[in-house]
């Protein structure tokens, strides 16, 4: 009797193994479902009552507005990548604890820090897309991103009026950041001469833009060289080798129309500009081009990182960045399902941004009035 009781017990927890373990690779494989379904706020957006506007009169408003005279010769409007990841709200309250903290202990080191050479930095709250509408295609998810927009647009009007004053301009978008900040580019600095002559350089980081909207001939067209002012450098990078990566970017990303609407890229090409070199080139560039990778998650805003050098070589192929694996195991991905969804919490090119936008800068104002950028301040719209 002792026997079968030990072997039914045996059983009992050979089964129990066994279903924890489909429980758990089903739980894997469904990973993104389940966190789509956790995330989805369930009301349709057209019914939904967003949280309250950022008053940019406002210093609560802003997560950086320097006003040193100390800072560098340039303003540089950042606009922020994904911070909130949902569940109750498609737009975030500008001011939700929760993505603050991420925002300033991982984002602003490692995107927003490499520009603090550059000049003062003005980086707006706004009321960010949830982590959940790049996660799905769903009508009501691009109207939270197109929702997001109006707050930016917002703070970029306040800034030329009220904080510009004529200096160059550099313009810097990470991810959700860098998908808004296209459309400002659009929208607010090409049509304008007197902005636009102000333009040091535009960033677009790990963002997909469609390639043909910054030919040649175009009013702000891909940098060249990094010798070049007024110009767009943008990527969406993965490791080489991850077609997962690259099929999601390629099948999934949405760019802005002529209209306004968010659309899929249909086989468009998206833009790769190497930030290794500045310049808009097929030519895989070697480890030693790097000048600096960075994790520096945590770090108080003015520090400066320890920067890694020669991590990664990197080369636009299929108009997207391909890079090789860091060496450094502190520039891998880590944390939660959704800080993975989200811009990686290091910055492979952290020195390398820095010295771009630095050279950009040097040369908007090597070939204009060095009392007055033109347009400044009596043009300004």
């Amino acid at each position: 009797m002792g026997e079968r009781f030990k072997g039914f017990k045996r059983w009992i927890f050979v089964g129990s193994v066994l279903f924890l373990a489909v429980f758990l690779s089903a739980a894997f494989y469904w990973r993104y479902d389940i966190l789509r379904t956790t995330l989805d706020p369930k009301v349709p957006f057209q019914t939904y009552e967003p949280p309250p506007a950022p008053d940019y009169a406002k210093p609560a408003a802003w997560v950086l507005r320097s006003q040193a005279a100390t800072a560098g010769p340039a303003d540089v409007f950042f606009v922020h990548p994904t911070t909130y990841d949902g569940g109750r709200d498609w737009n975030a309250p500008y001011d939700q604890p929760k993505a603050a903290r991420y925002l300033n202990r991982v984002m602003l080191p490692n995107y927003a820090a490499p520009f603090a050479r550059v000049g003062r930095i003005f980086a707006p709250h706004y009321r960010q897309a949830s982590l959940y509408t790049f996660l799905t295609l769903r009508d009501d998810a691009r109207d939270a991103r197109r929702f997001a927009y109006d707050d930016v647009r917002q703070a970029f009007r306040y800034y030329l009026q009220h904080d510009n004053n004529g200096r160059p301009i550099v313009l810097v978008g990470v991810e959700q950041g860098g998908i808004l900040a296209a459309r400002l580019l659009n929208d607010e600095i090409a049509p304008n001469a007197a902005v636009r002559g102000r333009l040091a350089g535009a960033y677009l980081i790990e963002t997909v833009v469609p390639a043909d909207e910054y030919g040649p001939g175009t009013a702000i067209p891909a940098c060249a060289s990094r010798a070049e002012a007024g110009c767009v450098v943008a990527w969406a990078s993965l490791v080489d080798g991850d077609f997962q990566q690259a099929q999601e970017f390629t099948g999934r990303s949405l760019v802005w129309n002529s209209g306004g609407d968010l659309v899929n890229l249909e086989g468009r090409a998206p833009l790769c500009v190497n930030p290794l070199v500045g310049a808009q080139t097929e030519v895989r560039e070697p480890a030693r081009s790097n000048l600096g990778a960075a994790n520096a998650t945590g770090l108080e805003w003015g520090s400066r990182p320890a920067l890694l050098k020669r991590q990664v070589w990197a080369q636009c192929e299929n108009g997207l960045l391909h890079t090789g694996r860091p060496k450094s195991t502190s520039l891998r991905d880590s944390g939660s399902w959704t800080d993975r969804r989200k811009v990686d919490g290091f910055n492979l090119f952290w020195a390398d941004v820095e010295a771009d936008a630095l050279a950009r800068v040097a040369t908007l104002r090597a070939r204009t009035d060095p009392v007055r950028i033109p347009g400044a301040p009596s043009d300004q719209p």
